[in-house]
């Protein structure tokens, strides 16, 4: 019988070579999967540069040429490191017996993308092992063999049990870990709610990836018609112009949106936008008025709504080049994009006091509805956010009682669920506007199919209730 060779490290049976174990010589950079190298950089981006993983990934994947099945691992594993970063660095930084502050931070994003896979994708262990100390070795080769260690330790536990290991006696605290979110949006959620009990329900709904909306532009294109040119889309379950993408599916791809027919917007915010359209006015409706209008979104919506009831939308926007988002996003119809201050009202000659039928107030917020969407803004944001953000939204509310004309109806929405953003702000720009308007109940212009709106007057959706971002409307009417 011939003598069975001995077989070395990357040898197959035949002589060849087994790539799956093979290591590139000491002193070379190792051989990085793409998908992962592609996660790590955007995660890297996000905490070293304040970058946004839904621009940066994007590039990433085309510059790495990754696609197909690499994309949706690599999308997976970006964002879902970005949103459980919180908990994950629990986890880690328990494992590491050090806190996270004193590891390296190209060490530290890799060890969250590999403790991800470990506690919450369908990897092997060894592989997602083996794939992260490479990559700590391509990074920091000193880091290598405690990167090895900790991913170890992480790894002899699942997620559950961890959690169950470290989660504090305080039920808020607990939430905060066990869904991943900061302690003080968890109380900002209960606040809104009225129980921890479905706070923890919105919370664990923001995991989950959201999916893809498009508005069908009325006038424009049908959303049955819409659906229908797309494999596996359906259209939505509220409002009467949305449209659900099957898989989430590539937008840009779309002819009907590039034609101008149709955009992406979630579900809530087309509902939040038909409040203002649907609420009736007296006399005259022809000039309308959206006082933060970028990136263009609900401007798209009300301009296509007012094309067909033959009126016109100035669209206002501050920062210059979310201006020409607008000019972009509403390019065919009956919208006049202004660079300006929305507080400028009577004082810039394109937003004359009075002079408006309908206004919307789609002010800036802390994007606390949105989270789902923006995987890293959870932890960005602070508490410290806020008292900035509600002075604005209250002076961008004045401005707007002082832009509607008497008998006119001002909506006011955030993509936030605080109350400091919601009702507190409206009450507060009401009591100190010098002009009287009244609260009108939104309920009656949502569809009667929509669960849960509340007792009134004012709207909150949410993403646990409606499948929607959280977002918030008060109608207002100014008085004759």
């Amino acid at each position: 019988m011939k003598p069975v060779p001995r077989r070395g490290p990357g040898q197959r049976p035949d002589g060849g070579r087994d790539d799956r174990l093979a290591r590139p010589p000491r002193g070379r950079r190792p051989a990085i999967d793409p998908a992962r190298e592609a996660a790590y950089e955007a995660v890297a981006a996000v905490h070293r540069d304040d970058a946004y993983a839904n621009l940066v990934l994007p590039r990433l994947l085309r510059e790495n040429g990754v696609g197909g099945r690499d994309a949706a691992f690599a999308t997976e594993l970006t964002y879902g490191t970005l949103r459980q970063t919180g908990t994950l660095d629990a986890i880690v930084a328990a494992a590491a017996d050090r806190p996270m502050e004193r590891i390296d931070p190209p060490v530290r994003d890799a060890l969250r993308i590999g403790a991800y896979q470990l506690l919450h994708m369908r990897v092997g262990a060894h592989a997602a092992v083996a794939t992260t100390v490479d990559l700590v070795r391509s990074l920091v080769p000193g880091a290598a063999g405690f990167a090895n260690a900790v991913l170890r330790r992480v790894g002899e536990a699942g997620r559950d049990a961890w959690l169950e290991r470290l989660a504090p006696a305080d039920p808020v605290a607990r939430a905060a870990l066990v869904h991943a979110h900061p302690q003080w949006i968890v109380n900002a959620f209960v606040d809104a709610l009225g129980s921890l009990d479905e706070a923890e329900l919105a919370l664990d709904a923001d995991n989950l990836p959201p999916p893809v909306h498009l508005c069908a532009r009325p006038g424009r294109i049908a959303p049955a018609d819409l659906a229908a040119s797309l494999p596996g889309a359906a259209v939505g379950r509220y409002s009467p112009y949305a449209v659900v993408l099957a898989g989430g599916g590539d937008p840009a791809s779309i002819p009907a949106i590039r034609e101008g027919l149709a955009h992406v917007q979630d579900e809530g915010s087309q509902l939040v936008a038909s409040v203002l359209a649907g609420a009736p006015v007296s006399g005259a409706d022809e000039r309308w008025l959206d006082l933060c209008a970028g990136p263009g979104g609900k401007a798209g919506l009300l301009g296509a709504l007012a094309a067909e009831r033959g009126a016109h939308v100035t669209a206002v926007e501050v920062a210059h080049h979310r201006a020409a988002l607008v000019a972009q996003a509403t390019r065919g119809l009956p919208v006049y994009t202004i660079n300006a201050d929305g507080r400028d009202v009577g004082k810039d000659p394109d937003l004359p006091a009075g002079a408006f039928d309908r206004v919307l107030v789609d002010a800036p917020c802390t994007g606390l509805g949105a989270l789902r969407r923006r995987p890293e803004a959870r932890w960005r944001r602070q508490p410290s956010d806020l008292p900035p953000l509600t002075r604005l939204q209250r002076e961008l509310l004045q401005a707007a009682f002082q832009a509607v004309r008497p008998g006119g109806v001002v909506a006011y929405v955030t993509c936030s669920p605080h109350q400091a953003e919601t009702e507190v702000s409206v009450t507060e720009a009401a009591r100190r506007s010098s002009i009287d308007v009244d609260l009108v109940d939104a309920r009656p212009y949502l569809p009667p199919s929509l669960p849960e709106p509340g007792t009134g007057p004012t709207v909150q959706l949410w993403p646990h209730r409606h499948g929607t971002d959280a977002m918030f409307v008060a109608l207002l009417r100014r008085s004759a």
